[in-house]
C-alpha cells in the first residue's frame, strides 16, 4: 500500500469501498480536518464546459461562465453538505471569489490553491478515493 493509501484506510477503516456509510465518515473526517478559509479552483473542465473546451464557441463559453460555475474560477469553501445518493459525492457550498455568487459543486471536482497545504493533500487524497473505491 502506498501512503495515500494507508491516510485514506486509517480514515475509513478496512472497508473503504465507496458507499452513503463511508461517504458520511469522509464527511466528518474532512469536516474537522480542513483549514478554514480553505480557497479551492476545479481539478479539471466541468462537465458543462467540455463541450466549450473542445472547441464550441468562446463567446457562448463566456456568457455562459457568468452564471455557472468553472474550474478556472477560485472558490472559498463555505461548508460541507451531505453526500449525493447516487454517487456518494459530499457536495461542496462554495463562493466564488470574484462575484461572491454560492454554487454546489462536487467536492471531488475541486483542489485547493496551494499546493503545499495540508488542504491540498486532505482533498487529493479525498478525490482519489471518490473516483477509485
Amino acid at each position: 500500500m502506498d501512503d495515500q493509501e494507508i491516510r485514506i484506510e486509517k480514515i475509513l477503516g478496512r472497508d473503504c469501498k465507496k458507499s452513503m456509510s463511508t461517504a458520511l465518515k469522509y464527511k466528518k473526517y474532512l469536516s474537522t480536518s480542513i483549514k478554514l478559509p480553505c480557497l479551492l479552483t476545479g481539478v479539471e473542465d466541468f462537465p458543462w464546459e467540455e463541450r466549450y473546451i473542445l472547441g464550441g464557441s468562446k463567446k457562448e463559453y463566456q456568457k455562459l461562465k457568468e452564471e455557472n460555475p468553472s474550474y478556472t474560477d477560485k472558490y472559498e469553501l463555505i461548508e460541507l453538505l451531505e453526500p449525493e445518493a447516487e454517487e456518494f459525492e459530499i457536495i461542496a457550498k462554495v463562493k466564488r471569489i470574484t462575484d461572491d455568487k454560492i454554487f454546489q459543486i462536487g467536492l471531488s471536482w475541486l483542489e485547493s490553491t496551494t499546493k503545499n497545504d495540508s488542504n491540498y493533500r486532505i482533498l487529493n487524497d479525498y478525490s482519489v478515493w471518490h473516483i477509485n473505491y
